[in-house]
């Protein structure tokens, strides 16, 4: 672990991590558009839902100082740094939701596509292994049987999601693991085989596409080699968000999901999104994803249901992302910090 490593409170895995060398810079809160027009309130209720489960000293201070009660603004400017973390790549904003899908318990006309809990053996075979062939089948593994295979791949691409019993009722599902193969994007491979131009890519656009294509929509998502398998979850209230990273139910529109090999879970996170709809708004991290690599990466999560995953699939945009650390680890990243 390095210093910068060390105040950031993680832990720097792997070589793709070590490589990327990120720079620090510290920023006033004057340089972060839009701050003064926030709902700083609802962002520190965000922060206070999480903050407990972080374990560096310094964070663990701060929560404890948020719980005696504070006027939101006033303690997020006493007490962190904003920080500009770059590793050299562009900032990209996207979006995610939680689906919400139908489903029966027992497998039937329509219901033909389980989700999986996470077998012992889950590296072992890739996306078109587990779905070409009976690899898990017949051993209990079987959470629910969905009715559409699609809802099935976004649902691992989103994490988690609700279905909607054909007996009545719900359950809630999350992410148990995955099968270690690297997460490819359906969407650019459609790109690169001439089919769409970049800007016309979304969710909706792909659901479509491999739903008017039969077997050769079927392959493309064979292109993502990346399976997620998952776990009921059904503790967490309908009224809450899905559980994210760490644990927690996530807030719609207050939750980005972040890179954790360069952003702390619970930090509050600003964000300045571009594009059709710009977003300046003080969001706390508290989930990950497979897609979501880099200090300058961020999904942002828009709520339930098709709505919402509607308007998650139209974000793509750029922008940038500053972090709240508390002001001694900020200054800790010193002399690498660009003042």
């Amino acid at each position: 672990m390095t210093l910068k490593a060390a105040a950031l409170g993680l832990s720097l895995l792997g070589a793709e991590a070590a490589m990327a060398q990120p720079s620090y810079q510290l920023l006033q809160f004057d340089d972060l558009a839009g701050w003064a027009d926030d709902d700083h309130q609802a962002a520190l209720d965000v922060f206070l839902s999480t903050c407990g489960d972080m374990r560096d000293a310094n964070w663990q201070g701060l929560c404890n100082v948020a719980r005696e009660g504070q006027e939101a603004r006033a303690f997020f400017e006493r007490f962190f740094t904003p920080v500009l973390i770059d590793d050299g790549q562009d900032a990209l904003f996207t979006g995610y939701f939680e689906p919400e899908l139908s489903g029966s318990l027992t497998r039937g006309g329509p219901y033909q596509y389980p989700l999986y809990r996470l077998p012992a053996n889950a590296r072992q075979y890739s996306r078109r292994e587990i779905e070409e062939g009976a690899t898990f089948e017949g051993k209990g593994l079987e959470i629910v049987w969905i009715d559409d295979p699609v809802d099935v791949f976004f649902l691992q691409v989103q994490g988690s999601g609700r279905v909607k019993l054909d007996t009545g009722g719900w359950i809630r599902v999350g992410y148990a693991g995955a099968n270690g193969r690297e997460y490819s994007s359906v969407g650019l491979a459609l790109v690169n085989r001439g089919i769409f131009e970049p800007h016309q890519v979304s969710a909706d656009v792909i659901r479509n596409w491999v739903r008017n294509n039969g077997e050769e929509g079927r392959q493309l998502l064979w292109v993502n080699e990346s399976y997620v398998f998952f776990r009921e979850v059904n503790e967490v209230p309908p009224e809450m968000g899905p559980l994210g990273a760490m644990n927690r139910s996530v807030t719609t529109m207050r939750t980005v999901a972040i890179d954790p090999t360069y952003v702390p879970y619970g930090a509050p996170v600003w964000i300045e999104k571009a594009g059709a709809d710009p977003l300046n708004r003080l969001m706390v991290a508290q989930d990950t994803g497979s897609a979501i690599r880099g200090s300058q990466r961020a999904d942002i999560f828009f709520g339930t249901g098709d709505a919402a995953g509607s308007a998650a699939g139209r974000i793509k945009d750029g922008g940038r992302m500053v972090v709240l650390m508390p002001i001694q680890t900020a200054y800790a990243l010193l002399p690498d910090v660009i003042e």
